[in-house]
Order: C-alpha cells, then sequence, then structure tokens
C-alpha cells in the first residue's frame, strides 16, 4: 500500500505497554530513497527528547484507532541511544542504536534492508542495552549524509533540467519495503497550482544551500506527470484503520 507521508504527521504512537508520543518528522536515505526512521516526539513522557524509531519496530505501519503499533516497550525505547547528542545523525550514532535493539546494519548488503528487501518485521530474541559498548576500530564519517528529513525537504523547489518548477508538497511511500517511491510536486501557485507525481528515481540529488531537488526532467513532462489523487490516498489509509 502506497501511503502519504505528510498524512502521519502528528499521528499517535503507542508501545506495546503505553502512549510514546505523536510522529514528528522522518528521515530518508537519498541515495535509495528509504525512510530509515520516524522521529518521534514524545512529548510530557520524556519532556524536551525525541527518539528515533526504525521500521523495525513498525512493519507495515499497523493502525489502532489511528494510533502506530510500535513493537517495543516504553522502558527499551527510555533507554536506547539519545539522538540530542548526535546531530546530526552520525553512523557511529546508528551503530550504536542498532547494537542496542540487536539488529543487523541495513548499510551492510546489496538489499534496501541490507539482506533482505523490506525491515525485519521478527523483534530481536533481547535487547542489548545492558551489553551497549563503544564502537571499536575505526571512526567512520561524521555525519551520514544522505539521512534527509521529508519536512526539511517540504517546500524545496523543483529544479528541472530547463527551468524551475513548483516545490515538493509530500511522499508517497510503500509500507511494506519503506520506500518512497513517488514525490508530490505543488506546480504553479501555492494555493491554486495542481499537484502532480513523479518517480524519486528521477532525482539526481538534493541542494541544502539551495533549497532545490535536482531532477533529470524537463518542466514539461513535470506538468505532464499524473496528478495526485488525494482521495485515493486518503481512501487507502482509512482502509488500514
Amino acid at each position: 500500500m502506497i501511503r502519504s507521508i505528510k498524512r502521519l504527521y502528528g499521528d499517535k504512537l503507542g508501545a506495546s505497554d503505553g502512549d510514546i508520543g505523536h510522529v514528528k518528522d522522518f528521515y530518508f536515505d537519498d541515495q535509495n530513497w528509504a525512510i530509515r526512521y520516524l522521529v518521534a516526539d514524545t512529548g510530557s513522557w520524556l519532556p524536551g527528547r525525541q527518539v528515533l524509531l526504525s521500521p523495525h519496530v513498525l512493519g507495515r505501519l499497523v493502525n489502532a484507532g489511528k494510533v502506530l503499533i510500535v513493537n517495543l516497550t516504553r522502558k527499551q525505547i527510555e533507554n536506547c541511544p539519545s539522538i540530542e547528542s548526535h546531530k546530526p545523525v552520525s553512523r557511529q550514532y546508528e551503530e550504536e542504536y542498532y547494537r542496542y535493539y540487536g539488529w543487523p546494519f541495513y548499510w551492510r548488503g546489496d538489499a534496501l534492508w541490507g539482506m533482505g528487501g523490506v525491515p525485519i518485521l521478527e523483534l530481536p530474541q533481547k535487547s542489548l542495552a545492558a551489553e551497549r559498548t563503544p564502537v571499536i576500530g575505526p571512526q567512520t564519517e561524521p555525519a551520514d549524509g544522505h539521512l534527509r528529513s521529508t519536512q526539511a525537504v517540504n517546500g524545496y523547489h523543483i529544479q528541472a533540467s530547463d527551468g524551475t518548477i513548483g516545490h515538493v508538497c509530500d511522499f508517497m511511500m510503500e509500507d511494506e519495503s519503506w520506500a518512497i517511491r513517488q514525490l508530490v510536486i505543488k506546480t504553479g501557485h501555492r494555493l491554486s497550482g495542481k499537484e502532480v507525481q513523479i518517480a524519486a528515481d528521477k532525482v539526481d540529488r538534493i541542494s541544502w544551500d539551495e533549497s532545490k531537488v535536482f531532477v533529470n526532467l524537463s518542466v514539461e513532462a513535470i506538468l505532464k506527470s499524473p496528478v495526485c489523487d488525494e482521495a485515493l490516498v486518503g481512501a487507502s489509509r482509512e482502509e488500514s484503520h
């Protein structure tokens, strides 16, 4: 099923033993367009703190009364490595995070999720919280330059091969693989323009400095792209509730 990312912002998150906050953002890998983390705002439960939730614990975004189900306990989430001291997200932080939960690294292997095309849905036999140790060996790059915030990229202008047109207003994600398949582009005026979809593999690069998404399509090709069917997206989401 294809999901609209912007329709997930603000959704409540429920651990196996209670509420843990709501969806604030998503981090995606702009090399293969996979959502790597959901950013949870923990609100009054863990004041001033945000935590990352991997698709490993969200599966296919199972909804229960408009609450996204997270296959972790509140204690596991509370004790996980804090993102606050690791901004932007570094590979060293990711290694510590994955070791804590006992998961295989998604960046080791040729498939979208390392050795497979979808996140591993089974929970590890035990949490490695008590066994967490410092990373040993050569240090990797200080930050993963390919992890992008969907909230940050929202609003970026589209640089076509022959001009600038519209801006990013949403992302369409396949909920089984957590891969972003299309970008939704608002063309024309921000209020009256139409929304069209272009394939994520048409993106050449994203420029933070210019706040632009460069695509290998012409302005005309973008204007002729399929119109985003908001009614269909909304209906698909309601069916999962």
